[in-house]
């Protein structure tokens, strides 16, 4: 069964090496991951009276949507701005980024990127681990109570 075959998310980069060449990045230079169910791409800056239709007919060409979700306003009805669309493939969703980021629906600049991300690497702060890299237990310095603080014993 083809259809139930899994994509395996690699895992993250050990001890500060970098991200291998097959990594999907963001425009950010994020490494993309990918969902439970599939790879997820935001779409931005949507039309408030986009419909389902368009947005199925501009994604679709880009391969097959598993899943499109429109968080919509409760009080107007309308889009809020942004929309998810799932594929089943990271070539689809890729696709898609590449072919509809900076296109217009209805008469609006879409943008478009991987929803999911891990962020990347920060510079110079390899090695240090949890904690920030101050030591082990008992290192800081604690302030000690003043031996003559002025208050006898009786």
């Amino acid at each position: 069964m083809a259809s139930n075959d899994m994509e395996i998310d690699s895992s993250p980069p050990r001890n500060g090496s970098k991200p291998s060449t097959t990594d999907q990045h963001t425009s950010a230079g994020a490494v993309a991951v990918r969902s439970i169910e599939g790879w997820i791409i935001l779409v931005t800056n949507v039309h408030e009276e986009a419909s389902e239709e368009d947005l199925q007919e501009l994604f679709g060409e880009y391969g097959d949507i598993k899943n499109l979700h429109m968080n919509l306003d409760r009080r107007t009805g309308y889009v809020k701005g942004y929309v998810l669309v799932e594929y089943p493939t990271v070539a689809n969703a890729k696709a898609a980024i590449e072919g509809a980021n900076g296109t217009k629906l209805l008469d609006q600049t879409i943008g478009v990127d991987f929803a999911f991300v891990r962020p990347p690497p920060k510079e110079g702060k390899q090695g240090q681990g949890r904690g920030g890299g101050k030591g082990g237990r008992g290192a800081r310095n604690k302030s000690r109570s003043p031996e003559g603080d002025g208050v006898k014993d009786e």
